[in-house]
């Protein structure tokens, strides 16, 4: 972590340079604080299974709709029902780690 905040501080970057080199050092630090220690900011989890719900659970049950009723374009029908079911698990996630004193006071927005 050390090092992550050494190079932001010797850096001669400006502008949108700059933003991106910070965003891509905030998301080292949050990834090794949840690898190392399991420390997570606000809303981590429900960040994270939106898209894992998306993808892992409402392409396959839009597949299986679409299919079922001979009309692939029902296929986006899955998407909302994955994104439902990813907060829902992602949120109850936030709330353990929360609970459990493993959650950081911060919100982190992209």
């Amino acid at each position: 972590m050390n090092r992550e905040t050494a190079i932001i501080n010797s850096t001669a970057l400006r502008d949108k340079d700059l933003h991106k080199v910070l965003k891509q050092k905030q998301n080292d630090i949050i990834k090794l604080l949840e690898k190392e220690h399991k420390i997570v900011p606000k809303n981590y989890y429900r960040n994270l299974w939106m898209a894992v719900g998306m993808g892992a659970f409402g392409l396959p049950i839009g597949v299986a709709f679409g299919l079922l009723m001979h009309n692939i374009a029902l296929l986006s029908i899955g998407l909302p029902i994955g994104l439902g079911i990813g907060v829902v698990v992602g949120s109850s996630l936030d709330k353990k780690a929360e609970a459990e004193g493993r959650q950081l006071n911060v919100e982190i927005k992209h």
